[in-house]
This record gives structure tokens, C-alpha cells and sequence, in this order.
């Protein structure tokens, strides 16, 4: 079913910091996940999923690499007549020489007149950096059954970890009556996805007048929702069942790749019943040789396994040389591991070389180790 009704707007500009190297010179959301995926393929395919037609992604920060590649919209099925995905940077100078958004809220401001250029009569915006399957058409039955003004995804997380989050408190019938910016004392643990739906000539007002305000951040979080509670508007809390990452630290990033090793993962790659659409990569078939020794590991296309690989994450082309060790690791595409070497709990970046019998990471490290540079081996 389309949702001609609803136009999505993905912010996909942060500079996803606490990914260190892995984002110097690549956008967090096109950053590699799960084999052959980006981290942007997600919103993207929920969004097809859902039937919407026009999604509009709103980068910023090295985005060379992401706006090349989210502009091939027939990858998600959005190149058809009166659909697209449409790449949105920014238009406002911060100083003399550089465009920026300002904040949540700002991003979509300035994009204002390509929302109207459409006239949806809701909008959808999201997260360009999370890990999950949602149907956003379900989610919209929920607004339009609530008369909601805005409509605000929440998924339970374990209380002791609720002080990290946005933290939405509600009454029984779901209204969300109070918003919490990590709270150091949560009253709830239903958390905020970043996921909203809005009715369009409410937010349209909303954020008019929040561009006007010197002293706001022009912040979702921050502004245009405490903004909507001050006002009595009627904002609902739509509970998310399923799986969801914020893979916003290197650990995370680590941790979303492992969980594809769990048996009971709910995330499930392989459901033809809601596909995650992603670039075409020719790549020659895995080769697994006669001396290699593989337990409990994610394999795919393109990859050359001659040592042992135990419990870790293979992506596209990556190869593991005779003799070589590769233990609770994550290689992203093209890593090169060498005779010998010995790789664990480390997540390695694209294209790096471990070179012959080096060791990196530690059975025994709290945090995952990652490998951004050539590390040398003997020669």
C-alpha cells in the first residue's frame, strides 16, 4: 500500500564522532554493516517497504561517498514515476564559507519548500544511523487512530541503561505526558528511536516560528517537542517490538555485527518478506581451502578463507591467509588478514592490511579494539 500521504526525511549529517576513523572521510550512515550493507540501506528499505514514495536524505559531514550512493535510488525500488530519493544538503552559511544544519529541527526547515513541494499531509523523520526492520505504514494507522500531532517511536530498554537516552514518560493510554533528555533518574525505560510522525501543518507552524528564535537549538529533542507538550498537543508513544541498534560507538558497531551470529537474532537478514535492499557488488563466490577451520561465523561473497575464523563477522572480499587466526573480529570489506596473524575482538576498517604474523586486539580487552591503518607484520 502507498503513502502518497507521507514524505520521509532522513537526517544522515552527524559526524558520528565516536566512530573515530572509521567516519574521517565516510558519513556514519554509509559506514559498512553486516557483509555487504550501510548502515543508510536500513531507513532506506524500511521506507520502500512501507510504500513511501519520496524520501528525502539530509546529509552533511564527508558525504561525497553517501550522496553518490544514496542517489541510485532504484537500489531501494525508489526510481519510479512520482518517487526518488533525493539528496538534501545544506543551504544556510554557519560563517563565510560553511553550510550547515544547526540542529534536528533546523535540517528540516531548511528544507521547508521541498516538503511543500509534495503537500504530504504527514511527515516522516528518522535516524540515518540505526540498525532495524519497521513497518512506518503500521506506525502511521497509530497516529491517524489517536489524532496524534506527532507521533514519537519508543522501544524498552534495560532500566540501567535508560540514563543514556531520550526518555519518553506516558500515561496508560500511551500519551506522552513528559520528555526526558538522559535523565540521570529515569522514571521510565521507553526510549526514544529517533522515528516521528508529524501532521505536516502543525510542524510546518512549529518550526517557522523556531527559526525565528535566537535562543533555541533548533532541536527535536530539545525544542519542538517540549514545545508540543507546553502546547497540550497530543503527542502518543508508539511502542517498537523487534530489534534496534544505535550504532553510534565502535563497541555497538561491534556488537550489531556479532548479534547476526545469535540463532535467535531478530533482525534476520535473510527474510524475503521484508528485504534490506543494498548495492549490487560483483564479487567471485567465498573460497574456503582444504586447511581452513571455520566455527560459528558470517561468510560473504568475495571471501578467500585459508586459516582459522572463529566466531566473527567476514564482509565482502575480505581474506584470511594460512595459518592466521581471526577470533570474535568484525572485517569489513577488503581487509587483508596475512599468513599467521592472529586478529580478536577487534573490528577491522575497510581495506586494511594485517600484515604476517602480527598480533592485534586481546582475548582480555573490555573494548573492541579498531584497526583503521596497515598494521606490519614480518617480511
Amino acid at each position: 500500500m502507498k503513502q502518497n500521504n507521507m514524505l520521509a526525511m532522513i537526517l544522515a549529517g552527524g559526524r558520528g564522532s565516536r566512530l573515530h576513523d572509521l567516519t574521517n572521510k565516510v558519513a556514519k550512515p554509509a559506514v559498512s554493516y553486516g557483509g555487504k550493507y550501510r548502515i543508510i540501506d536500513f531507513p532506506l528499505s524500511n521506507c520502500a517497504n512501507s510504500g513511501i514514495d519520496v524520501v528525502g536524505v539530509l546529509t552533511q559531514y564527508e558525504s561525497v561517498l553517501l550522496n553518490s550512493y544514496v542517489a541510485a535510488g532504484g537500489r531501494w525500488g525508489l526510481d519510479a514515476k512520482d518517487s526518488g530519493v533525493f539528496v538534501l544538503p545544506p543551504r544556510e552559511k554557519a560563517d563565510a564559507n560553511l553550510d550547515v544544519y544547526r540542529g534536528t529541527a533546523d535540517a528540516i526547515s531548511q528544507n521547508i519548500d521541498f516538503i511543500d513541494s509534495y503537500d504530504p499531509e504527514y511527515l516522516l523523520v528518522l535516524s540515518g544511523d540505526h540498525i532495524y526492520k519497521m513497518n512506518y505504514a503500521k506506525m502511521l494507522e497509530y497516529h491517524k487512530e489517536n489524532n496524534a500531532d506527532a507521533t514519537i517511536a519508543v522501544i524498552e530498554v534495560p532500566w540501567k541503561e535508560a540514563s543514556r537516552f531520550g526518555i519518553m514518560n506516558t500515561d496508560e493510554d500511551g500519551h506522552i505526558v513528559e520528555f526526558e533528555e538522559k535523565p540521570a533518574e529515569p522514571k521510565s525505560n521507553l526510549a526514544s528511536m529517533g522515528i516521528y510522525i508529524f501532521s505536516w501543518k502543525t510542524l510546518r507552524k512549529l518550526l517557522i516560528s523556531d527559526m525565528k528564535n535566537e535562543a533555541s537549538s533548533h532541536d527535536f529533542g530539545k525544542d519542538i517537542i517540549p514545545t508540543l507538550l507546553a502546547d497540550n498537543r497530543t503527542l502518543m508513544a508508539y511502542k517498537f517490538k523487534g530489534y534496534w541498534k544505535d550504532v553510534g560507538t565502535i563497541d555497538s558497531l561491534w556488537e550489531a555485527n556479532m548479534d547476526l551470529l545469535k540463532s535467535d537474532n531478530e533482525l534476520n537478514l535473510d527474510d524475503r518478506t521484508w528485504n534490506i535492499y543494498t548495492e549490487d557488488i560483483a564479487a567471485l563466490p567465498q573460497y574456503i581451502g582444504a586447511e581452513a577451520e571455520i566455527n560459528h561465523a558470517y561468510i560473504t561473497q568475495g571471501c578467500i578463507i585459508e586459516g582459522n575464523v572463529t566466531n566473527s563477522v567476514l564482509f565482502t572480499n575480505a581474506k584470511v591467509g594460512p595459518g592466521a587466526k581471526v577470533i570474535d573480529s568484525v572485517l569489513m570489506p577488503g581487509v587483508e588478514v596475512a599468513e599467521g596473524a592472529v586478529v580478536t575482538r577487534a573490528l577491522v576498517a575497510d581495506g586494511v592490511k594485517i600484515g604476517k604474523n602480527a598480533v592485534v586486539g586481546s582475548a582480555d580487552s573490555e573494548n573492541i579494539e579498531l584497526v583503521a591503518k596497515r598494521v606490519k607484520g614480518e617480511e
